[in-house]
């Protein structure tokens, strides 16, 4: 890693930048480390732990309840990000390191999917209707090299999470702009956050900004801090 991009990268993860860890609630970080300590919210339900939502008769992961709202959970901050001043980065192992601006966004070819979305404090929303660029076409933009196995994302709260390049590469994943029709709001993640519906949804970063592609893991901010490496609803991937 070689630009101004992988040194903010690099000081994030060392804790050297100071913008998320100076400003998020400590209070909240110690209780959802507890969570992983007792193993909270994890259920008995043994009977197909691996089993996927098309090989089950409920549409709702084990622990999760089903909610009509969308609640706002975040580190602390809410930033505001000016469409003017946004713009989404890429580094690592891949072949074009691209920045786009809003315009740049906007112009690339537009999907639209439905989806559910499962947080890891065991709510559930169901048929949530997305917009935005898929990560298919992101990925055939920015073409990951072979070694390419692993996607972190970094926020413009300084939170970051990393996640598999097989569930990355999905064909349900977006950079959405959009939910239910209108501009995704502020507290939702806007301008742009990611979507990545078969994991929990601490993995679709909020405010997202920069995209590294590694070779190797490297845990996020939750997953730092005890939350699964992987986050799979189904399997009950709350705790690592």
């Amino acid at each position: 890693m070689n630009d101004a991009n992988d040194d903010r990268y690099k000081a994030l993860f060392e804790g050297q930048a100071g913008t998320v860890f100076g400003a998020i609630k400590e209070k909240l970080i110690a209780t959802k480390q507890q969570w992983v300590r007792d193993g909270r919210l994890l259920t008995d339900d043994a009977k197909e732990p691996t089993a996927r939502p098309w090989q089950r008769p409920n549409r709702l992961p084990p622990g999760q309840e089903l909610v009509k709202n969308w609640p706002v959970l975040d580190v602390g901050l809410k930033p505001l990000v000016p469409l003017d001043q946004w713009e989404l980065t890429v580094a690592g192992l891949v072949e074009k390191r691209v920045r786009w601006s809003w315009d740049d966004f906007l112009a690339q070819p537009q999907s639209e999917i439905t989806t559910d979305i499962h947080c890891v404090t065991a709510w559930s929303r169901f048929d949530n209707r997305w917009r935005g660029v898929s990560a298919k076409h992101f990925l055939s933009v920015v073409k990951p090299k072979p070694e390419a196995r692993f996607v972190v994302f970094m926020s413009h709260d300084g939170y970051t999470t990393n996640v598999p390049m097989g569930y990355f590469a999905s064909d349900d994943v977006l950079f959405a702009h959009q939910w239910n029709g209108a501009p995704l709001a502020r507290e939702h993640g806007g301008p742009v956050r990611v979507v990545i519906p078969k994991l929990y949804f601490w993995k679709s970063a909020k405010w997202v900004r920069h995209v590294v592609f590694l070779d190797s893991d490297k845990p996020g901010f939750w997953e730092a801090r005890g939350y699964h490496n992987v986050g799979d609803p189904w399997k009950q991937e709350r705790y690592g």
